[in-house]
C-alpha cells in the first residue's frame, strides 16, 4: 500500500475542488508524534505564488479533502502545515488484508522497464577479496529489490578476463598440466608463482609474451588454455556467491573480452562523429566542464577500460534494451564514470531517456580508520572473512547449549553470513564502512542478529499458541497503532530504496519496525490466560505481520531467517 501516494492524490483532488492548479504535491511522515502520522507543508510555497495567506489555503484544503475511512483527522498547524492522522479502522483493515497477500500488500509495477545492474566484477587473475564484498552485496540487494518491485532486471558481472598478464597465467597453467584444480584454489598464490617463473626464467617469459600475442589474435590453442583458466577462476567466484546467497550465475557473466571485437568500431564511430582529439598520439574525447579527457585509445594502439565501458553501454542499450543502468562500483571511480557517461550521451549510445547511474560506495575500514587488511598487511580474502563470520556465530550459538551439532552448523551459516551482509547494507553506501565484528554480531542495535532474534521470538510465540493465528486486527492502543502504521509503510520504503538505490533505507525501516515490536511485546501481553480470545488473536496477527515483513525484507537482502535462536 502506497500510503503517501494515496494521500497525495486526495490533496490533489482537493486542489481541483478549490480551483487551484497544482501539478504535484508531496506528503512526508510527520517529524513528531504530536503532528499526527503525515504532514503536508506545501501551502506556504504555494501562498507566495498565489499571493494568499498560507493558513487560508491550508484550511480550504482541509475542508475539501475527502477523508473517507482512511483519515481520522486533519489539522492546520503552524504557518500553514496540514497534519494528517489515519484512522484505526483503516489501519486495522489494511494490515489484515496485507497478511492475506504473499507480497504483504506491496503492488507490482504494471509498466516495468529493463534495468541492467553491473556489479561484483572480480578480476579472474586474483582471488575475490573484501574489495569485491560491497559491490557484490549492494548490487545483488538492488537487483533483488528492483525485481521484487516488478522491473525486468538483467544482472551483469563485468569480469576482468583480458590483458597482458593472461599470457603469463595460461603459460603457467599449461606448464602445471594435470592436477591444476588444486593449485588454482589459491589464485593469489598461483599468480605469485607464475610471476616468479616469469621473472626468473627467460624461456618461460618469452613463451608468455608469445601467448599474449596469440591470445589476442585468436589462436585456438591459447584460447582454450585461457578458457580453462577462466572457467576454473569463475568456479571460485561461484563458491563465494553461493555462500553469500548472491544470485549471480555464469549466464550473468559479460566479460571484458566479450567487447574486444567492438572496440575498434567505438573509436571509429567517435571519430566519425567529430568527438575525437589526438593528444600525444593518444585518441581522446574532451567533454564539457572537464579539463580531463577520456582516453579511448593509447598511442601504441591499445584500448582502455573507458573504451570497453562505452562498448558495454552501447550493447546494454541497443541489444539488451536497458532503460536504466546501474554501476555498483566504489566511489574512487566517480570521475571515470562521469566522463564515460558524458561521452556515451554525446556519441548517442545512451539517449537522454536512458538513466545511467554510478551507484558509488565508500571503502571498508578497520576500527582504526585504515583500509581493512590482514594482520601482516595483506588483502583479506573474501572466503576467509566469510568463514570467520560463521565461526564467530558458531561460538556465540554454542554458549546457549540448546542445539544439536547439525543445528549449530546450519544456524551459524545463516547468522554469520547474514551479519556480514546486513552490517554492510545498514550504512549509507556512500560512507566509508568500519568493519567491526563485535558490533556486527551484537543483539543490540541495528544488526542482523537483532532482526533474527525478533523473528525467532515471534515464531516461538506462535508455536506456543499451537496454531496459525486467524481473524482480524483490532487496534487497542497507541503502541499497536504505531506498529501497524510502520508495517503499512513497507511499500513506500521499498519504492524509496529502489528509486534512490539506497539499501540502508531497508535496514533503517527494519530497525524501526523491530524496535516498535519489542516495545509492543513488552507492554502488550499476547498469550496470558486472562486476555480475551479476540484480543489475543489480534495481537498474534500483528506479531505475525511483523515476522512476515522482517522475513520479506531480509529476503530482498539475500538473508535467510531462523525459526529458533
Amino acid at each position: 500500500m502506497q500510503i503517501r501516494k494515496v494521500l497525495e492524490e486526495k490533496i490533489l483532488e482537493a486542489f481541483e475542488h478549490i480551483a487551484v492548479d497544482v501539478d504535484r504535491v508531496q506528503v512526508l511522515p510527520a517529524s513528531k508524534p504530536e503532528f499526527g502520522d503525515y504532514q503536508y507543508n506545501g501551502a506556504m510555497a504555494l501562498a507566495k505564488r498565489l499571493k494568499r495567506n498560507p493558513k487560508e489555503i491550508a484550511q480550504s484544503l482541509v475542508e475539501s479533502i475527502q477523508k473517507g475511512d482512511m483519515i481520522e483527522s486533519l489539522e492546520v498547524a503552524g504557518p500553514g502545515f496540514i497534519n494528517i492522522k489515519l484512522s484505526k479502522y483503516w489501519l486495522s483493515t489494511r494490515v489484515t488484508q496485507a497478511l492475506e497477500d504473499t507480497r504483504l500488500g506491496v503492488s507490482i509495477k504494471n509498466d516495468p522497464i529493463k534495468v541492467v545492474i553491473d556489479y561484483s566484477s572480480p578480476n579472474m587473475a586474483k582471488q575475490m577479496h573484501v574489495g569485491h564484498l560491497r559491490s557484490t552485496i549492494i548490487g545483488d540487494t538492488l537487483a533483488n529489490l528492483l525485481q521484487f518491485m516488478g522491473e525486468s532486471v538483467i544482472r551483469q558481472n563485468h569480469i576482468g578476463d583480458w590483458g597482458t598478464q593472461f599470457g603469463m597465467l595460461i603459460a603457467y597453467l599449461e606448464e602445471l598440466g594435470e592436477g591444476t584444480e588444486g593449485t588454482l584454489k589459491d589464485l593469489e598464490q598461483f599468480y605469485k608463482d607464475a610471476k616468479k617463473r616469469f621473472d626468473e626464467d627467460e624461456f618461460f617469459a618469452n613463451r608468455a609474451r608469445e601467448y599474449v600475442v596469440k591470445l589476442q589474435s585468436g589462436d585456438v590453442y591459447c584460447l582454450n588454455l585461457w578458457k580453462n583458466f577462466i572457467d576454473k577462476s569463475l568456479s571460485h567466484c561461484e563458491e563465494i556467491y553461493q555462500r553469500l546467497g548472491v544470485n549471480l550465475t555464469r549466464e550473468d557473466v559479460r566479460a571484458e573480452s566479450d567487447y574486444n571485437d567492438e572496440l575498434a568500431n567505438i573509436v571509429k564511430e567517435l571519430q566519425e562523429k567529430g568527438l575525437l582529439v589526438e593528444s600525444r598520439g593518444a585518441k581522446c574525447v574532451f567533454v564539457e566542464n572537464s579539463d580531463t579527457p577520456l582516453i579511448v585509445q593509447k598511442s601504441d594502439g591499445g584500448y582502455l577500460y573507458a573504451t570497453t565501458d562505452l562498448a558495454a553501454i552501447k550493447f546494454r542499450v541497443q541489444k539488451l534494451g536497458a532503460k536504466r543502468i546501474l554501476y555498483v562500483v566504489d566511489s574512487r571511480q566517480s570521475e571515470h564514470f562521469k566522463l564515460v557517461f558524458k561521452v556515451a550521451r554525446a556519441a548517442g549510445y545512451a539517449p537522454k531517456d536512458i538513466k545511467l547511474e554510478h551507484v558509488k560506495f565508500g571503502m571498508m575500514l578497520d576500527k582504526s580508520g585504515r583500509p581493512f587488511k590482514t594482520r601482516d598487511g595483506g588483502t583479506v580474502k573474501l572466503i576467509d572473512l566469510l568463514q570467520e563470520a560463521v565461526n564467530r556465530a558458531k561460538e556465540a550459538i554454542r554458549q546457549k547449549d540448546e542445539y544439536s551439532k547439525e543445528e549449530i552448523l546450519k544456524i551459524a551459516e545463516i547468522v554469520g553470513i547474514g551479519a556480514v551482509k546486513y552490517a554492510d547494507l545498514s550504512i549509507n553506501r556512500e560512507s566509508d564502512y568500519v568493519f567491526d565484528w563485535d558490533k556486527m554480531l551484537s543483539l543490540d542495535g541495528n544488526t542482523s542478529l537483532y532482526q533474527q532474534y525478533a523473528y525467532a521470538r515471534i515464531q516461538s510465540i506462535i508455536r506456543r499458541y499451537g496454531k496459525e493465528p486467524t481473524g482480524t486486527v483490532a487496534i487497542e492502543d497507541e503502541l499497536e497503532r504505531k506498529l501497524v502504521l510502520k508495517l503499512l509503510e513497507l511499500e513506500d520504503t521499498l519504492i524509496l530504496a529502489s528509486n534512490e538505490s539506497a539499501p540502508h533505507y531497508l535496514t533503517n525501516y527494519l530497525y524501526s519496525l523491530t524496535t516498535l515490536f519489542m516495545k509492543f511485546y513488552e507492554n502488550n501481553p499476547i498469550l496470558k490466560d486472562d486476555i480475551p480470545k479476540e484480543l489475543k488473536e489480534s495481537r498474534l496477527m500483528i506479531a505475525k505481520a511483523t515476522a512476515e515483513t522482517i522475513k520479506l525484507v531480509l529476503g530482498i537482502m539475500g538473508i535467510k531467517t531462523v525459526d529458533r535462536l
